[in-house]
C-alpha cells in the first residue's frame, strides 16, 4: 500500500479520528501521549491558533523520537499557503472544513493525502472528480445521518468521515456507522478543554481505549 492507503486504512480500521488544538505545547504533547497510550495511531491536530504551527512541529518531533508509527495530520487548512507550510513541516495528511480548488491542486501536485470538508452533493462531486476519495462530512450535526444514507449510493467510491455532532455514546456512534460513515471525528467530546488545568491525563487514555471498544461495538449493529 502507498502512504495514502496506509493512512486511510488506519482511520477506517480505528473508526475514529481524535482532533484537537491547544495553545500550550506541553499540553499538546501530554494529549498525544495519552491518546497513543490509549491505542490511537492516527491524530488530527487543528490549525486554530497562533501557536498551531510551532506546536505541531513539537508534536512531529515527539513522533519522530517516541512514536514512529503514529500518523499525525493537520486540520482546519483553509488555503494553499497553510497546506504548503504544514506539508513542509512534515504533516502526514491534510484536512479542511471545505473544498478549495487551490488546496486540491497543491495536494495532488505534492502527492499529499487531503480530506476536504463537504456538505453538498456538488462539493462532494467536485472533490471526487479531483481525485479526493476520502471526504469529511461537516458539520455532521447539521447534515444528520440521513444525509449520508441518501448520498452514499450516489458516491459509492467515496469514503465518508463525519465530524461535528459526534459523541462517544454507543447510540450516537451506531447512527453514523449504520448510515454509511467509515469513521467519525471527535474533538471536545473526547478531549476536554478542562484538561488544560491538570497534569493527569489518565482519563483521556482510558476514554480513548474505551472509545475504540465502543466503535467496534457500534459497527457490529
Amino acid at each position: 500500500m502507498n502512504k495514502h492507503q496506509i493512512i486511510t486504512q488506519q482511520i477506517k480500521s480505528d473508526g475514529f479520528l481524535p482532533l484537537f488544538y491547544h495553545p500550550s505545547a506541553s499540553i499538546c504533547i501530554a494529549i498525544v501521549k495519552a491518546l497513543y497510550e490509549g491505542g490511537v495511531r492516527c491524530i488530527e491536530f487543528t490549525n486554530r491558533g497562533e501557536n498551531a504551527l510551532s506546536n505541531f512541529k513539537e508534536l512531529l518531533q515527539l513522533k519522530k523520537q517516541d512514536f514512529p508509527d503514529l500518523l499525525l495530520g493537520i486540520g482546519t487548512i483553509k488555503n494553499e499557503q497553510e497546506a504548503e507550510a504544514y506539508t513542509q513541516a512534515g504533516a502526514d495528511f491534510l484536512i479542511s472544513p471545505c473544498f478549495d480548488q487551490k488546496i486540491s491542486g497543491f495536494a495532488n501536485e505534492a502527492n499529499m493525502l487531503w480530506m476536504p470538508g463537504c456538505m453538498t452533493p456538488s462539493e462532494i462531486n467536485a472533490a471526487s472528480n479531483n481525485g479526493h476519495k476520502f471526504i469529511k462530512l461537516f458539520p455532521g450535526n447539521v447534515l444528520q445521518a440521513q444525509f449520508i444514507s441518501a448520498i452514499k449510493p450516489v458516491f459509492a467510491d467515496v469514503d465518508f468521515m463525519v465530524t461535528g455532532g459526534v459523541t462517544n455514546e454507543i447510540d450516537n456512534l451506531k447512527t453514523w456507522f449504520k448510515a454509511g460513515a467509515v469513521a467519525v471525528g471527535l474533538g471536545r467530546n473526547l478531549i476536554r478543554d478542562s484538561w488544560q488545568d491538570t497534569d493527569d491525563f489518565s482519563v483521556l487514555r482510558k476514554d480513548a481505549a474505551s472509545l475504540r471498544q465502543k466503535v467496534q461495538t457500534a459497527r457490529a449493529y
